[in-house]
């Protein structure tokens, strides 16, 4: 069986817009996954720790047949082989990838929670979601990703970088 996931991808050290180009690439390239669409990328003011350089952001919709454990692991191999290091929560990093959907389900487990439990709080995941799924609906809020960017009113300045 196939799922529909959607993975957020975000980086603002060594290069922000080409440490995200190659996280994309490095998804459509995973086996089990297929890459459908990705948004454009976007440019985003930091979360949580605001002195660090803004981050840039992206949605990829993909198709896989792996299980959300393993896709999980397939996110974590990429940003090891990528560099990642966090030093603190929220933090400045290489690259960041981020299981926001796992189709319709709801996982809530140690280290994994699907939806993101932050997502329909964060404009730099909304924004980008809205531009390919503005339909898709929240598993648990049962609203769609553009309901959701639209609740979210003012606050964390979002720019389009690339189309």
């Amino acid at each position: 069986m196939e799922f529909d996931v959607y993975v957020g991808i975000g980086s603002n050290l060594e290069d922000p817009v080409e440490q995200c180009l190659e996280a994309r690439t490095r998804l459509a390239e995973a086996e089990g996954v297929s890459l459908i669409r990705s948004s454009s990328l976007y440019r985003s003011e930091p979360v949580g720790f605001s002195e660090q350089d803004w981050f840039v952001n992206a949605v990829c919709h993909l198709r896989t047949e792996l299980d959300a454990h393993d896709l999980l692991r397939a996110l974590q191999g990429i940003e090891r082989d990528m560099g990642k290091r966090v030093p603190f929560r929220w933090g400045p990093r290489i690259i960041d990838l981020d299981l926001l959907l796992y189709g319709d389900q709801t996982i809530d487990e140690s280290g994994l929670q699907v939806p993101h439990p932050r997502m329909h709080e964060r404009r730099f995941v909304l924004q980008p979601m809205v531009e390919i799924a503005p339909s898709v609906e929240h598993p648990l809020l049962k609203v769609s990703m553009e309901k959701l960017l639209f609740r979210l009113g003012e606050g964390q300045k979002v720019e389009l970088i690339e189309r």
